[in-house]
């Protein structure tokens, strides 16, 4: 094979920018763009042909440079994030996004941040408002606070907190909280981040009232308690709960921080899953300031809320991290549009996505399943479709050891194989995340809406995603 010949072979820029197709992509997009692409796309030709070992290939791949040119130019110009079908059975996955925002709450929050609003404008005063505002008396009805603000994430609320209360003096935790929250972001080192010093009491397994009692100096600032919302200890364990803290808080002069980690504002027990520790169940045990994500079971978007006594939470609003650290508009609004829904819980497990899924019967479920499993087969898809149970997780550092009964359809190729199949779904336009089990792709129906269910169904057909 002369590989010089079919390097010569390979058209040149001016050639290439007289093609009329190519004329068309730089009318529709810009000539800098285009010129990227052409220069991208040779470069990779050459490269084939390079490697390549069979000549007929390495033309054909050459008469279709434009083709892939012009493929190039449109994913330069094709937003990088993109919606996905989520079939992995986790309601709250990290790497996904988190808790959704249902559909309605979208629209109404595009309709405020796509002009101008409120944000920070107190329309019945007619001067400068408070960005809070439009949520905090919500939060303190819904958790029996007396202030709220909330900021970007948990691992920020949990350092403006330390910073704002603790600053150069000692905060007591026990060993057995020092979780890592996630990337390696660990709390030790977010609370020296935050200027406090740590000082750590207990053992992994058991912390006793005592040990912090024996550790409260002079330099104390507070005292903070973190659940450990993503992992369990089992067996051996005792930990100190926060209202037997509280006296000695109270001794002492020094504020109880609880990081709740998830958070939760309604009972989940109440459906059948373990009980998580709410919200204002750690303020009527009298912590003195509490934080929890907003994506996680609160099913809202990213933030960190902070509830508690007003007098810590305005020294927090006062502290300069503050405007760092602080909520945009999209977050604010989101952020209030679920709140509402917990005025009446029967509104929020049936508005608020991630409750709504994590709440759904196993018998429900079953039967989205068997409706989906049913279009895969009237397709004509050469593989094997099954209707099988499986189990879901909250994830999202929620409720580790929580798993929810579920059904799910699994996909065996006929023709090609399954991480080939699995690789060709992330691919797609919409691409659909699924798990792969005993050599099949499964679909957790818990996690996949009836629309995405149609979404999905078109483009394994239309796409021909099982043809070799």
């Amino acid at each position: 094979m002369d590989k010089s010949k079919l390097y010569r072979s390979i058209p040149k820029v001016d050639i290439l920018l007289a093609d009329e197709k190519i004329q068309e992509l730089i009318r529709d997009y810009s000539r800098e763009t285009v010129m990227e692409a052409i220069r991208l796309e040779t470069d990779a030709l050459r490269a084939f042909i390079g490697t390549c070992q069979e000549e007929e290939k390495a033309q054909e791949r050459t008469g279709l440079l434009v083709k892939y040119i012009e493929a190039r130019v449109q994913a330069i110009n094709t937003p990088n994030m993109k919606k996905v079908v989520n079939g992995t059975g986790t309601i709250l996955h990290t790497n996904l996004g988190r808790a959704p925002i249902s559909g309605e709450h979208m629209r109404r929050a595009a309709d405020l941040v796509s002009g101008y609003s409120n944000l920070e404008y107190n329309l019945e005063a007619g001067r400068r408002g408070e960005r809070y505002s439009h949520f905090e008396k919500l939060l303190c009805r819904l958790t029996g606070a007396e202030a709220a603000m909330a900021v970007n994430n948990n691992a920020a609320a949990v350092m403006l907190i330390l910073s704002s209360l603790a600053k150069g003096g000692e905060v007591v935790v026990s060993r057995g909280e020092l979780v890592e929250i996630g990337g390696k972001f660990r709390i030790p080192d977010v609370m020296e981040q935050s200027g406090a010093s740590l000082v750590e009491v207990g053992t992994t397994n058991k912390t006793h009232f005592s040990d912090y009692e024996e550790a409260v100096t002079e330099e104390t600032k507070a005292l903070l308690k973190v659940h450990t919302s993503n992992y369990r200890i089992v067996g051996f364990t005792e930990t100190v709960d926060i209202d037997e803290l509280i006296p000695l808080a109270r001794e002492k002069d020094i504020p109880v921080i609880e990081d709740l980690g998830s958070g939760v504002l309604i009972d989940l027990s109440r459906y059948g899953l373990t009980y998580e520790p709410t919200v204002r169940s750690s303020i009527e045990k009298g912590a003195d300031v509490v934080c929890f994500s907003g994506d996680k079971l609160l099913g809202g978007p990213q933030a960190g809320i902070i509830v508690g006594r007003k007098k810590y939470i305005d020294m927090m609003k006062k502290n300069q991290l503050t405007r760092a650290l602080r909520i945009d508009k999209f977050t604010a609004a989101a952020l209030e549009l679920v709140l509402h829904e917990y005025l009446s819980e029967e509104k929020a497990v049936q508005n608020i996505p991630v409750l709504r899924m994590i709440t759904r019967p196993a018998e429900d479920v079953k039967k989205s399943a068997a409706s989906f499993a049913r279009k895969l087969r009237r397709l004509g898809l050469p593989a094997g479709i099954s209707l099988v149970p499986c189990q879901s997780q909250i994830g999202g550092g929620s409720l580790p050891m929580e798993r929810l009964e579920s059904w799910g359809v699994a996909i065996a190729p006929e023709k090609i194989s399954v991480p080939e199949l699995e690789e060709r779904m992330r691919h797609l336009p919409v691409p659909i995340i699924p798990r792969t089990v005993n050599d099949t792709i499964l679909m957790d129906m818990r996690t996949v809406s009836a629309e995405d269910a149609d979404l999905t169904a078109r483009e394994l057909k239309e796409l021909e995603v099982l043809e070799q």
